[in-house]
């Protein structure tokens, strides 16, 4: 996507840049006006917020419903609901799990295979592999993630960073080169593992 963004707003940065705001925040255009699902936006607030003057998202909204490729696409845009930042409040875990862009489709395959066959109840998957990004998975889980299952997802080819968000309200802490696990009650089994290796 942000191909196409680069592409049509090659000549226009300022403007750009609202147009990847709107992407990244699943705000749509439609009728001269911006909405989140359908609720309008107020252009005083988004001008405030991306740090643009009024005028340039008029002129970005105009450009875009001029532009067919861009009108079909922005005009369809809507906000991910996501459990992600809510996991940890609710006592669920949430894996973000960083790959190699290469074996993207192999190492996400054999993560959800691991979980499945280790029971582990997924409640949400979200996850990206787009060019200009790191390729990226959250997934939330029902509970904590045993020890095992969390070795056997870091010796997973193409697997290069796992942080683990906890209900556990501890500072952060480091773990391994590979792993950062942030609030984790696990740790201590962590460290008996690597001794033993």
């Amino acid at each position: 996507m942000m191909l196409i963004l680069e592409a049509y707003f090659k000549n226009y940065p300022a403007r750009r840049k609202v147009a990847e705001f709107l992407f990244e925040n699943g705000l749509s255009v439609k009728k001269g006006k911006i909405y989140l699902r359908d609720v309008e936006v107020p252009i005083s607030e988004l001008s405030r917020v991306i740090g643009v003057n009024r005028k340039i998202i008029y002129h970005t909204i105009e450009y875009i419903e001029k532009t067919y490729p861009l009108k079909l696409i922005f005009e369809r845009l809507t906000p991910l609901p996501s459990l992600i930042d809510v996991a940890p409040i609710m006592g669920w875990e949430v894996l973000e799990i960083e790959f190699d862009k290469e074996l993207y489709s192999k190492a996400i395959s054999s993560v959800l295979q691991i979980l499945s066959e280790n029971g582990v109840s997924i409640m949400e998957i979200f996850s990206r592999n787009l060019r200009q990004e790191e390729s990226k998975a959250y997934i939330v889980i029902d509970g904590t993630l045993p020890v095992e299952v969390f070795v056997k997802i870091k010796d997973i080819p193409g697997f290069k960073k796992l942080i683990l968000h906890t209900p556990e309200k501890r500072k952060e802490k480091f773990v391994c080169a590979y792993c950062e696990v942030r609030y984790c009650p696990k740790k201590v089994a962590l460290e008996n593992i690597s001794a033993k290796a």
